[in-house]
């Protein structure tokens, strides 16, 4: 295989391998992963790749070009949206497949076991940090059901505007979902006193109750910052054996709730990793689990294949309406949705958003989208959801973990050195080059598909009981390495003032 054709109605191709010129018919040179023209495309005509339109000719492009940055130009999208036009239901489950977790008083499964140390603002993110270093895993070791001690901190939480405003609410239902999500037994929140995010204001407005597994404390109350530190070790020594006393028990895969995640993307995002793990997707929703996707921007351009899986019209146009909320972001701040792809993702052969977004779309699967949601807000619906946030993967995943995500599933092309705490992150490699580079670094080899003729299908298979594992305790490679401490970004929305 030298190159790759994903629709009868594409005029591009892409590039298996790096084409000499008169090589299949190519006549510049043209590198590994990137576009062939396959007919003359004039100036100003559509570019199509998976049968959309991923930009506009900038000059006559003749057939065996180079198709990229030169000569491809991104328009901003208007688009005529159907509704549930598109329902696809996914097959039933042939098995009722189970992982071994932790059940929670709330109902909800765990698949980790964490002490989380919170931070109302960056003032005690110190405090937070020197707190959790205290329980290494020499301390730790009589608590063998405990996943460990982790500090949450950011580097926001006063400067901005308080109660009703975009930013504060973001901020405070990140708090709230980190709190609450499944893998975390017990939390302590710390606070300076003073900040505009008041932990009180967040205990009364979201209902959290204070207990032995729920604490809270200000510096300021407390008598300074030592003794902060030695007050939280306290409460942090009590809350363990409460919290290493849950156990894991079977239960079933409709518990599982998965962080759709892709980046460092290439052009075998789209091919190889994304529609892997839409499969993935498409046998946890036939479980009656949940896939949550996200990254506004990296949607825009394929939001209308999302419309069309609505299961209703309501749910169709809250997904515009994030697009539309989008542009107006964007263009008041005085950038383009095409600033989003990046210079590694352009070297890797994505040229424009749209082609970008198209790739990433197919990590959403098959199936009836059930529900589109806020940054960090509960997801309450099963199925395949979506969730606002940015394109930036630390506080996109911050955001689906925040809204309930028990487990973290990344594609990656670049290579993209990730991991998440509360939740384990497996990353999937879209190709076998990259995968052989980084075996520490990638759980799964998506580039088979290319290179060793495995489906997409066979590749999905795979990713989702990989996700039963992990859920039942295997390690990520991420895992194995100690990331996640630091990929706690919430987004921070609106003026610092």
């Amino acid at each position: 295989m030298t190159t790759v054709r994903l629709s009868d109605a594409d005029n591009v191709v892409t590039a298996v391998t790096a084409l000499e010129v008169g090589s299949h018919g190519a006549t510049q040179l043209i590198p590994r992963g990137h576009k062939l023209a396959t007919t003359d495309i004039p100036k100003g005509a559509a570019v199509v790749k998976y049968a959309q339109v991923i930009g506009y000719a900038a000059e006559d492009i003749a057939q065996g070009a180079h198709v990229h940055t030169h000569n491809l130009e991104f328009r901003n999208v208007d688009t005529e949206y159907d509704y549930s036009t598109n329902i696809r239901p996914a097959p039933p489950a042939v098995t009722r497949d189970t992982f071994m977790g932790y059940r929670r008083p709330s109902g909800r499964v765990g698949t980790r076991n964490y002490i989380a140390v919170l931070t109302s603002v960056n003032c005690s993110a110190t405090a937070a940090r020197r707190i959790a270093a205290h329980f290494t895993e020499e301390t730790l070791a009589d608590y063998p059901n405990v996943d460990g001690v982790v500090a949450f901190v950011h580097g926001t939480g006063c400067g901005m505007a308080g109660q009703g405003s975009e930013g504060f609410e973001a901020l405070q239902r990140v708090m709230w979902g980190y709190a609450k999500n499944p893998n975390v037994g017990g939390v302590l929140m710390a606070g300076l006193g003073c900040e505009m995010n008041q932990i009180d204001w967040l205990v009364e407005a979201y209902g959290l109750k204070p207990g032995p597994l729920f604490q809270s404390m200000n510096i300021q109350d407390v008598g300074g910052l030592r003794k902060t530190v030695e007050l939280g070790i306290r409460k942090i020594e009590a809350m363990l054996p409460v919290v290493n006393a849950a156990r894991r028990e079977e239960c079933p895969a409709s518990e599982l709730m998965v962080a759709l995640q892709c980046g460092g993307s290439d052009a075998w995002s789209g091919i190889t990793a994304n529609p892997a793990v839409g499969h993935a997707c498409d046998l946890l929703v036939a479980q009656g689990g949940t896939g949550v996707l996200a990254e506004t921007p990296e949607i825009y351009g394929a939001e209308h294949l999302l419309t069309a899986r609505a299961i209703n019209r309501d749910v169709g146009e809250k997904l515009v309406d994030l697009i539309r909320w989008w542009e107006d972001y964007t263009a008041r701040n005085k950038g383009s949705m095409d600033n989003n792809p990046s210079p590694g993702n352009k070297k890797g052969g994505l040229t424009t958003i749209l082609e970008k977004s198209l790739g990433a779309a197919a990590k959403g699967g098959t199936t009836p989208l059930t529900g589109v949601y806020k940054y960090a807000e509960p997801v309450t619906a099963k199925g395949f959801t979506f969730m606002d946030s940015p394109g930036y993967d630390p506080a996109s995943v911050t955001g689906q973990i925040a809204s309930g995500c028990n487990l973290v599933c990344f594609t990656t092309g670049r290579g993209s050195a990730f991991g998440a705490k509360p939740s384990p992150s497996m990353k999937v490699a879209t190709n076998s080059e990259m995968y052989n580079r980084m075996t520490e670094d990638m759980d799964v080899n998506a580039g088979t598909i290319l290179t060793e003729g495995k489906t997409v299908e066979d590749v999905g298979r795979e990713i989702y009981e990989m996700w039963l594992r992990m859920a039942s305790g295997e390690q990520t490679k991420s895992e194995a390495q100690g990331l996640g401490d630091y990929e706690f970004v919430p987004w921070q929305i609106g003026a610092v003032m």
